[in-house]
């Protein structure tokens, strides 16, 4: 097919052929997941789930992709799926428009994905699924913070127990580790220096046995680009693709 000639000529048939038949579940749909998903159905992925609970706010217009001012008010993940299939409409897109957590990562993840997306901003919930892809062998791909950065030279990628810098991946890391969750999740985020902490600035957590549809609403609004945002995404989805396509059968 014309439109994938470039990805073809790059990979090769063999690897394009294997990426096309992967499976890729994103769970957060707002300025990074956005681009992800960009980047994986522009490269030729036939296969995604996106998952997200919330919809298109004015607020989200200076960063997120999928945000128009003919969005506002309608469902991320239904928007996500119409855009996925009106740049490749032989795509098999599925739009679930929940919230990630205990009672519902059953229905994320049946059936595995090949790859799993993390570009979830709360920690309650972010903690949740990678606890559950750690626990079930899915491999991961999840984003730290990118908000407040500015720098994007400063943008870096490996296991989330390596990182350094980054106050989200700071916190989930201890949350992981009480629930018994070790090496193995990779990770993009950033060494730029910021002064912020999540907790220590008041992000108001809702507790673990909070009703799913009162979680993650209430939190900070921070400060973020189209660029950082964007470029996290993006290096999101050529991981993903390099990585896919380069799995054996």
């Amino acid at each position: 097919m014309d439109r994938f000639t470039r990805t073809v000529r790059l990979l090769g048939e063999e690897r394009f052929h294997r990426l096309q038949t992967k499976m890729v579940t994103v769970v957060g749909l707002g300025a990074v997941g956005g681009y992800v998903v960009e980047g994986l159905v522009r490269a030729g992925i036939s296969h995604l789930r996106l998952v997200d609970h919330d919809i298109i706010e004015p607020s989200n217009l200076n960063r997120q992709i999928f945000a128009l001012e003919t969005t506002l008010g309608r469902p991320k993940a239904e928007v996500a799926r119409e855009r996925v299939l009106a740049i490749n409409s032989d795509c098999r897109v599925e739009a679930l428009q929940l919230f990630a957590t205990d009672e519902t990562l059953d229905r994320i993840l049946d059936p595995e994905p090949d790859l799993l997306i993390d570009a979830i901003d709360s920690l309650n919930p972010k903690t949740q699924l990678l606890q559950e892809a750690y626990r079930r062998k899915i491999p991961v791909i999840s984003s730290m913070g990118a908000a407040l950065h500015t720098d994007p030279t400063l943008i870096r990628s490996g296991d989330i127990f390596a990182t350094s810098g980054c106050p989200l991946a700071r916190h989930l890391r201890k949350r992981l580790r009480r629930r018994g969750v070790g090496e193995g999740i990779s990770c993009v985020y950033s060494i730029e220096k910021i002064d912020f902490d999540f907790l220590a600035a008041g992000e108001q957590v809702p507790p673990d046995d909070a009703p799913a549809t009162e979680r993650g609403r209430q939190r900070n609004v921070l400060g973020s680009l189209p660029t950082i945002t964007g470029i996290f995404g993006l290096t999101i989805a050529n991981q993903a693709i390099m990585r896919l396509s380069q799995e054996k059968e």
